[in-house]
């Protein structure tokens, strides 16, 4: 499923125009990559949770030449979906 279409599918379940439906959904994904962003997390009762957690150096390789490569330790953003998902 698309951004536009959560857009609208929230649009018609709300009776909100797409263009105002469209401006809550960007600013909740702001909401919370913003707080990503500042090192906090996000928790959803009942759809579950989003962090950054921070990734070590390993080595891998690299697609398009095959040969190795040191991938260096870099944060990355992860959903845990909740029990009642």
């Amino acid at each position: 499923m698309t951004k536009t279409e959560i857009i609208d599918i929230v649009a018609q379940g709300t009776g909100l125009t797409k263009v105002e439906t469209a401006a809550v959904v960007d600013g909740f994904l702001a909401t919370i990559s913003y707080a990503l962003a500042t090192g906090d997390s996000v928790t959803l009762r009942g759809f579950g949770s989003f962090r950054v957690v921070n990734r070590r150096a390993r080595s891998g390789i690299n697609p398009k030449t095959g040969k190795a490569m040191n991938v260096p330790p870099h944060k990355a953003p992860v959903f845990k979906a909740s029990k009642d998902l």
